[in-house]
């Protein structure tokens, strides 16, 4: 029997749209030998929907409800299982439709309410097999701050940063920008502390930008990170692949950039034109939209290291399935540091695979395995105790201690 695959995506997030792209393409590539697709899309207002007009990308540039079936989602025997809405037919709660269930979910959210852990807890007290990072990855990888704590104690190399709140920002702008600017001299990149995909980030050449760059970082997320710029970059990504030790690493890249750092614009609104003298990948789409040169020509030492910090920094995070890891290289000093890791990343890093010789239909095939494969390991633990609290056991009669 086919395996059912409910493709998860869209949610409330600022980076909802590019989730639909990533999640369309995969949906593309679903071998329909293997499994039944079953589209499950999240809508900015955060009601679910399932049904086969979610394939078309028409759909959503003005989406229509009733194009599809609103559902209430829930967890039953392992299975994420799609009821339909009382709402939509004004039906009694007891009485509820099933409209659809799946085996397994392959999630493809990007940012908040998806990406973030939120999705994965929702799925880890079902017991329902999912294909991205576990709660832990998915919090941690998603939060910049709390990110680069766990990468300095894995030992690996980040920028030096400022970190900076909201209500600091509003009770002591000046005391901010002096602690900024002694701590970190100029340029230096703000960024919101839950955002990817380069939304709300500024680069900042002085305090008046920087004061700028704060308040557009503040619209975004109540907390801020700041890190000290590279004059001379150049950006090297790279994929990992794997589950509980079980890591490899794809083909490097270097993005074509046109600014001083990946837009959201580059990143997915070009068009995929490739620079003069670079290896560019087709426009597909999403991050395969980007131009890029792959293998990233930095040589094969760096290479190696890139390769290396990339798997070291998805173990740290205890990371599942596949997910980028996003570097920094100063050309200067001939020094990498470790920007950030995506649990999810735009078009979940294919083209980064297709170097290595894993199509993307197996792609999401060794996804699926390691879903399956972390939710076996998961039922191994021992989830019940029997104790006598509830019977007035222990300490009632003043046990010995």
């Amino acid at each position: 029997m086919k395996l059912k695959l409910a493709l998860i995506y869209g949610s409330r997030s600022c980076e909802h749209d590019v989730s639909i792209i990533s999640a369309l393409q995969a949906a593309k590539q679903v071998n329909p030998d293997e499994y039944e697709l079953v589209y499950v899309y999240i809508a900015k207002n955060g009601d679910w929907y399932t049904g086969w007009r979610l394939g078309d990308i028409q759909l959503y540039r003005d989406f229509d409800p009733k194009a599809a079936t609103r559902v209430i989602p829930m967890g039953e025997d392992g299975k994420l299982v799609l009821m339909q809405h009382p709402s939509d037919k004004l039906l009694p709660i007891g009485h509820l439709k099933r409209v659809a269930e799946a085996d397994v979910a392959l999630t493809v959210l990007h940012g908040m309410h998806g990406e973030d852990g939120t999705l994965q807890g929702m799925l880890e007290m079902w017991g329902v097999p999912y294909t991205s990072s576990g709660v832990l990855g998915s919090a941690v990888g998603m939060d910049k701050i709390a990110m680069k704590q766990v990468f300095r104690s894995a030992g690996l190399p980040v920028l030096p940063d400022v970190t900076v709140n909201r209500m600091e920002l509003k009770n002591g702008r000046a005391a901010v920008l002096t602690k900024i600017a002694s701590a970190l001299g100029f340029p230096v990149y703000v960024k919101p502390a839950n955002l990817g995909s380069s939304i709300g980030i500024s680069k900042a050449e002085n305090e008046a930008q920087l004061s700028d760059a704060l308040d557009v970082a503040a619209s975004y997320d109540r907390r801020i990170l700041v890190e000290k710029g590279i004059k001379n970059l150049a950006e090297i990504n790279c994929s990992v692949l794997g589950f509980d030790g079980e890591a490899e690493a794809s083909v490097t890249e270097m993005p074509v950039k046109w600014t001083e750092f990946l837009s959201f614009e580059e990143k997915y609104l070009r068009g995929g034109k490739g620079t003069k003298g670079a290896k560019t990948a087709p426009a597909k789409g999403g991050m395969a939209n980007l131009s890029r040169k792959m293998p990233a020509p930095i040589g094969e030492e760096m290479t190696s290291l890139v390769e290396k910090n990339a798997i070291e920094a998805f173990n740290a995070l205890d990371c599942k399935g596949v997910a980028r890891v996003d570097f920094l290289l100063d050309q200067d000093e001939n020094k990498l540091y470790v920007g950030e890791i995506n649990t999810i990343p735009g078009s979940l890093s294919y083209y980064l695979w297709e170097g290595k010789g894993l199509s993307f239909s197996k792609l999401i095939d060794k996804l699926v395995e390691y879903a399956f494969k972390a939710a076996a390991e998961k039922n191994q633990n021992v989830f019940s105790y029997q104790s006598a609290i509830l019977n007035g056991g222990a300490g009632a009669k003043g046990t010995k201690k």
